[in-house]
């Protein structure tokens, strides 16, 4: 299961995606998150759906890939979709089981909350898929870069959130081995109830926690052993700059939005 997780993960190829300057794409993940919430109706979700699916074939990453990311979160998959499906409120009943009745407003919200979630982590995917995280901190320190003049750490923000998404796969790493280990010393994680599973990632959970804040320990030494004091006076090796390639994409997530908005209003 830790393997399906693609947060975080690059897939190194060369696309017209991964040229894209890292503050458009940051842009673009931002105002799909927004159409998608923007969807109010399950035909406003087809234009996002068809969206992620041409930039995927565009960025050359496997399609399985993003569906591949969705498998670590299957449980919460069904677990929302069985929770608005039985507990929503409607008129219309579409199959009465006696003791709980499904009824059609609550299918439709069952499918359109399931459809967000992976929507979004589809959308989330494909950015850190196509961006290196170098780059990524490089673009969002850019696009924070104006809130300086409130004395905004847009440095410090930045670097955080890279260093975060850097060591996920460090981290997904680390806690397969010690997962390895458990297993040969007799350890169970996969039979039992969920208390008894929860019971068994106690031994996973403690010393994933101490490596991890050990590597923070010996990150933070090595940052100051080297000088490190933040962005101020700092050079960059590649100046971003914008492309026609960018605006070509920022006039498809313009039609993207008007095709949501649209969408919403026919049905």
């Amino acid at each position: 299961m830790l393997k399906n997780i693609t947060l975080g993960q690059y897939y190194p190829v060369d696309s017209l995606v991964h040229r894209l300057d890292p503050r458009i794409k940051i842009i673009l993940l931002i105002a799909l998150i927004v159409a998608i919430f923007l969807a109010g109706n399950l035909l406003a979700f087809v234009p996002v759906m068809l969206f992620i699916g041409f930039a995927s074939m565009l960025s050359s990453v496997p399609f399985k890939l993003l569906l591949k990311g969705l498998r670590p979160l299957r449980f919460i998959l069904i677990f929302t979709f069985v929770l608005n499906l039985f507990f929503l409120q409607g008129e219309e009943i579409l199959l009465d089981l006696g003791f709980m009745s499904i009824k059609k407003e609550a299918l439709i919200s069952a499918v359109r909350f399931s459809l967000r979630l992976v929507l979004l982590v589809m959308g989330s995917s494909l950015l850190t898929l196509t961006t290196p995280p170098i780059v990524l901190t490089d673009g969002l320190e850019r696009l924070l870069s104006p809130l300086r003049v409130i004395h905004f750490p847009a440095h410090e923000m930045a670097m955080m959130m890279s260093i975060a998404l850097r060591f996920i796969p460090t981290l997904l790493e680390e806690a397969d081995k010690i997962m390895k280990a458990q297993t040969a010393r007799g350890a169970d994680f996969e039979s039992g109830n969920l208390i008894q599973r929860a019971r068994a990632m106690v031994p996973l959970l403690v010393p994933l926690f101490v490596s991890a804040f050990r590597r923070a320990g010996d990150l933070a030494m090595a940052m100051e052993a080297r000088c490190y004091h933040g962005g101020e006076g700092r050079t960059r090796l590649r100046v971003l700059k914008c492309k026609a390639a960018d605006f070509y994409s920022l006039f498809a997530l313009a039609a993207l939005i008007a095709a949501v908005v649209l969408c919403g209003k026919v049905y």
